[in-house]
């Protein structure tokens, strides 16, 4: 599904849009949906790696003093 949504630029603005799409060879719609595209992955890469940083360190100590036989050993493995 399309939604039609309207923007209001300055005239030096739109003639740089315009002036991009037909370098490009492709439509002023295009340029901007690939603009906001464009953002959108960078802010969804940094959302995540901020989610990364939060957890990163939570489980330090959980092993401290244990080998991989001992912990082995306490699961009967």
């Amino acid at each position: 599904m399309t939604i039609r949504k309207n923007f209001v630029f300055d005239e030096e603005i739109a003639e740089h849009l315009k002036e991009i799409a037909k370098r490009d060879g492709t439509t002023q719609t295009e340029i901007v949906r690939n603009l906001i595209e464009e953002k959108y992955q960078e802010i969804s890469v940094q959302e995540k790696l901020e989610a990364l940083h939060r957890i990163a360190g939570s489980a330090n100590g959980l092993f401290v003093g244990k080998s991989v036989q001992s912990i082995k050993a306490e699961m009967d493995v």
